[in-house]
């Protein structure tokens, strides 16, 4: 999905690295917003919840929280586990895709081999 600059490429500038973690983070908000939209219409429709309390569960267990109303029929309760188990792939997965810019950065900037110091050698 992104190429990141290889290891004797020159490190990318603040402005390009800006850039990719705004990309990154609105790749990230629309990934949650997909995932909270499953929810929402899972806990609407399956659970005979509310809009705006299958938003509230769908947030909450988004976000790791745990469910806020108690679900009646097992439908709804084999939805509501299904829906977690898929928020923490979701969640761990968007935690990967934020932070790996990021150490890539720091441990391109580490490693980073340019031509001076080649010559050094």
């Amino acid at each position: 999905m992104f190429r990141f600059e290889q290891r004797r490429e020159k490190l990318i500038s603040r402005q390009h690295f800006t850039l990719r973690m705004l990309r990154c983070g609105a790749i990230a908000a629309g990934i949650t917003m997909f995932a909270l939209s499953i929810g929402i219409a899972g806990y609407h429709w399956i659970g005979g919840l509310g809009w705006v309390d299958s938003f509230l569960n769908a947030c909450m267990i988004l976000g790791g929280m745990g469910p806020v109303d108690e679900l009646k029929d097992d439908p709804a309760k084999i939805f509501a586990g299904c829906y977690a188990l898929f928020s923490g792939l979701v969640f761990v997965a968007l935690a990967g895709f934020l932070v790996a810019p990021v150490f890539h950065r720091m441990l391109h900037r580490f490693h980073y081999e340019s031509d001076d110091d080649d010559k050094d050698s």
